[in-house]
């Protein structure tokens, strides 16, 4: 067992580390990053928890220490679902200027929230009352139900877009006229999108500075407005290419300036908006590089043998020297050979996976009948234990990942 958790704790934390790394924005803080870590990482422990469960059930050992981190992992993920994270989310979402004002905001957020939510389970215990029927156990038992009902269909859901989204899409996007299509269309697509996030970056930058000139300096509210101030100064200097252009006033702009919840959402506004640009603005900038990147593997694949068997680029200077020249012909065959033919085999074995996992669903027999080929291949290296972790260490990783 210990060399399962050898294997899979690493694996699990390195693959949680790269896509927070992946996704994090530079401004996150570093708080939100270590909730946010811990969040996935108590979410997805179980991709080792379930082969875990699995094998000291085959072998009936001792499952006193697999209770408790199953214990741990429900707990955690239940509380940072439910409070923790939420409130960090309104928390940072707020623009209040204080750290109280802040988390009352997003508490009366979220407790609207929950408040919907708990009206929905309020309509469902009485309707349960009205039809007369009666369920074993307690509040605590049937809020764990709902619970893991709304799970394991939002799971179902996600999974199964996953299982045929990915392996379609990574055989269609082999095929590079068709790559090009579809780049060309998001390049135009995300294009209209930036140029709407870049006006209302522009018109929350100029409706700033319009309330920061019209307030006088013994305003009360000027406190406020120099916070707001000195954000825009920072929002301005840290990106000097970018240029508020055609910023306009709205009906009700200039009535920010009358109290401390107006100077919030003037901030709040500021910040969305600046988030909105730079989040399609990098997506643009995604999409253009791929789509140059597409451009010159296929110019190079239609004259293979006349750039003397080299990659040639013309948005970097030629490699010099033997080993520019060796990595110039690697790369060759990897982009216009090799990547392509991997990725047509990875859509055929992820297809497989897919109508494997698929068999497994739809075939759970009683008398043990084993249809599935996961559970073929389990009982079948059910006394070798580093074959059959593996083999549920491959099955949960394919299908949360």
């Amino acid at each position: 067992m210990w060399v399962f958790y050898l294997i899979s704790l690493p694996l699990t934390m390195g693959m949680v580390g790269l896509t927070l790394w992946y996704f994090a924005g530079p401004d996150v803080p570093r708080y939100v990053r270590l909730t946010v870590g811990y969040t996935w990482f108590s979410s997805i422990s179980i991709v080792m928890l379930v082969p875990a469960d699995i094998w000291t059930t085959i072998t009936n050992h001792d499952r006193a220490g697999i209770s408790f981190f199953w214990g741990w992992s429900y707990w955690s993920t239940f509380l940072l679902t439910w409070t923790v994270v939420p409130i960090i989310q309104g928390y940072e979402d707020a623009g209040d200027f204080t750290v109280t004002e802040r988390l009352r905001t997003s508490a009366h957020v979220n407790l609207v929230y929950y408040l919907c939510v708990g009206a929905l389970g309020l309509c469902g215990i009485i309707l349960l009352i009205l039809l007369q029927k009666s369920w074993s156990g307690n509040i605590l038992g049937f809020a764990m139900a709902c619970s893991n009902t709304f799970g394991l269909v939002t799971g179902a859901f996600l999974l199964g877009f996953g299982l045929s989204e990915i392996p379609k899409g990574m055989w269609i996007n082999a095929d590079w006229s068709n790559r090009q299509k579809v780049l060309s269309h998001k390049v135009a697509k995300m294009a209209v999108k930036l140029d709407d996030a870049h006006q209302d970056f522009s018109n929350a930058i100029v409706v700033s500075q319009a309330t920061s000139k019209q307030m006088s300096r013994r305003d009360p509210l000027r406190a406020y407005m120099t916070v707001i101030d000195k954000m825009l100064l920072h929002m301005l200097n840290e990106d000097p290419s970018f240029k508020p252009q055609g910023g306009q006033f709205g009906e009700n702009d200039m009535d920010y300036d009358t109290d401390a919840k107006t100077m919030a959402a003037l901030r709040r506004q500021l910040v969305i908006a600046r988030e909105q640009y730079y989040r399609y603005k990098s997506e643009y900038m995604n999409f253009v590089t791929e789509a140059l990147d597409l451009e010159e593997t296929i110019k190079n694949y239609e004259h293979f043998g006349s750039n003397g068997w080299k990659f040639v680029s013309s948005f970097r200077p030629q490699r010099s020297g033997r080993i520019g020249s060796v990595v110039d012909v690697v790369e060759l065959f990897w982009r216009c050979l090799v990547r392509k033919q991997l990725e047509k085999l990875s859509a055929i074995v992820l297809g497989c996976m897919s109508a494997a996992i698929l068999l497994a669903e739809a075939t759970i027999l009683p008398n043990g009948v084993h249809l599935s080929l996961f559970s073929l291949l389990i009982n079948h290296f059910k006394h070798n234990e580093v074959l059959e972790q593996v083999i549920l260490e491959t099955y949960f990783y394919f299908t949360f990942y």
